[in-house]
């Protein structure tokens, strides 16, 4: 999970002046910030006997701040949730899986703490506890300063139990899943390896990762095997043969907008394959690390100044209205331009209205009652009212959605030779794009992609060849303003053939060796696009 205030490594320095606002709730930095046990309750000092299968704990009780001062800088956001008690499993590698868990390799970024347990038939299952630690995420200079105090207290804005209520929400809305369930890890264990002080005394979420054909689930029982989000993009963006189930993307990140899930990008996903017919494969997106649903931000002075639209827009609340959209999908912007690039409008509002027949109140009330008791008084009553008056808006709130995605999209082709046919008209512009590696497998069909852009949606449309020899093939009807496009031809020996005015049209190669007719010359540009950046850095 992404700490609030630390998106990537390093600090965000537009934060250090609104942090220092909270010098004087915060102090210097505390040497012993978090509990020191999860327990709590009678006994709870005691050594915990062999034989406890079950414990009542809190999920960090150091944030229940009571000081009116202290949360009016800082926030309420869920701190008596995390000191609210819940009786959990106690962690049994014996029988916590069929066939038993070892430890495997440690987990965990700038912040988390996890680590994968091995299974029998190759299966994986994560261990996630539920507080972090974002030490690492400041600067040295920063990191024995009331700052740290300040970054350890946003993690009280995410609810710690919210992933629990998640699977019978996306079971309804015909969403894959995960199916993470809370332990508690003694303070004697010594079988999670190198990583057991790390994890002793803490809560968790446990739940089996889909990296394998034996990790199957009855909803994915045909798929022939899983793959990360980078392993997928580069078998898309490799050959036509790959691609992803855009309606089901959608489905998915639909879901996500309902429950204000803002931390989606393309880590947050696994994806199962499926063979389809002619030797294509087709992704199935699975979401994964559900740990910002329902996130309440922004009821701080110091919060509500960082999630201001020129700092930290997508750290979004959530409430009964979705707010800013824009903001809301951000983090994802990446993968839904590929996921969801042949989505039209009407698709959007097609798959938000059946989601809202998918998901009654029942089935509502069902998912908050698979918070613990306490939290549930605390909480459930507030956050189901609020999917219910979500879910009637959800088609406004997808118009939305989709007006962000449409209004600078960007295509991307293939490593493989492909054709791009546009034509540019006064109100829209058309795109087909034919692959003839693709007609290979298809018995001579050999279009991949078509769709058409309006105007009055998209203000600029990106067109990536990626790799191959491809052809774009641009045709502009007489217009005083066509649609503008950007052209990169990427690796490969491309070729360009005008019609008509090559008026708001830009085209780049990173060889400069595009054949372009009439007085179109290619640049190349100063640095790599987009559609490159997360896929040839290795």
């Amino acid at each position: 999970m992404p700490h609030p205030f630390v998106r990537y490594p390093g600090f965000c320095p537009r934060l250090l002046v609104l942090l220092g606002l909270g010098l004087a709730a915060s102090g210097c930095a505390r040497r012993h910030y978090f509990q020191p046990d999860a327990r709590v309750g009678p006994g709870s000092a005691a050594a915990l006997p062999a034989h406890a299968d079950s414990v009542l704990t809190t999920a960090g009780r150091q944030y229940d701040r009571h000081s009116g001062f202290y949360r009016f800088f800082l926030g309420r956001h869920y701190r008596k949730v995390w000191a609210a008690p819940a009786k959990v499993a106690v962690l049994n590698l014996a029988t916590a899986a069929p066939g038993g868990l070892t430890a495997g390799k440690a987990g965990g970024g700038y912040q988390s703490i996890s680590m994968t347990l091995e299974g029998p038939e190759q299966r994986e299952y994560a261990l996630r506890a539920l507080d972090k630690e974002p030490y690492k995420t400041l600067p040295p200079v920063l990191r024995h300063t009331f700052v740290l105090n300040v970054v350890r207290d946003a993690t009280s804005a995410a609810i710690p139990y919210g992933a629990l209520t998640v699977p019978p929400l996306a079971q309804a809305a015909g969403v894959p899943h995960t199916h993470p369930r809370l332990v508690y890890v003694r303070p004697d264990e010594t079988g999670l390896g190198t990583s057991s002080t790390r994890f002793q005394g803490k809560m968790a979420l446990l739940e089996e990762k889909y990296n394998s054909p034996a990790a199957r689930t009855p909803d994915l029982a045909k798929a022939i095997d899983f793959d990360g989000g980078e392993a997928m993009l580069k078998k898309v963006y490799n050959h036509p043969s790959y691609f992803i189930d855009q309606p089901a993307f959608l489905r998915a990140r639909l879901l996500d907008v309902w429950l204000g899930d803002w931390d989606r990008h393309e880590g947050q996903w696994s994806w199962a394959a499926f063979e389809e017919a002619g030797g294509r494969v087709r992704y199935l997106g699975i979401p994964k690390d559900r740990d910002q649903v329902y996130f309440r931000f922004d009821d701080g002075v110091i919060p509500w100044l960082a999630a201001r639209p020129f700092i930290a827009p997508q750290f979004q609340t959530f409430r009964n209205e979705y707010n800013n959209m824009a903001a809301l999908v951000f983090q994802a912007k990446f993968i839904d331009q590929r996921g969801l690039s042949a989505m039209t409008r009407a698709d959007f509002q097609r798959t938000a209205r059946d989601l809202q027949r998918r998901l009654p109140d029942s089935v509502i009330e069902q998912a908050m009652r698979r918070l613990p008791p306490a939290v549930y008084a605390l909480e459930g009553t507030r956050l189901g009212n609020a999917l219910k008056t979500r879910r009637e808006t959800l088609p406004r709130a997808a118009e939305e959605f989709y007006l962000t995605l449409a209004h600078e999209p960007t295509l991307g082709g293939t490593a493989q030779a492909e054709r791009f046919v546009v034509h540019r008209y006064a109100d829209s512009t058309t795109v087909r794009v034919y692959s003839q590696a693709l007609s290979q497998l298809s018995a001579g069909d050999s279009l991949r992609f078509r769709r058409t852009y309006y105007a009055a949606e998209t203000k600029e449309l990106s067109l990536d060849g990626l790799g191959g020899d491809d052809v774009f093939e641009i045709t502009t009807i007489a217009t005083r303003r066509p649609m503008s496009v950007l052209l990169y031809g990427g690796e490969g020996h491309d070729q360009l053939v005008l019609q008509g005015s090559s008026r708001r049209l830009k085209l780049f190669d990173e060889a400069s060796d595009v054949t372009a007719a009439g007085h179109l010359r290619p640049s190349l540009p100063k640095k790599k696009h987009r559609a490159f950046n997360r896929l040839n850095d290795d």
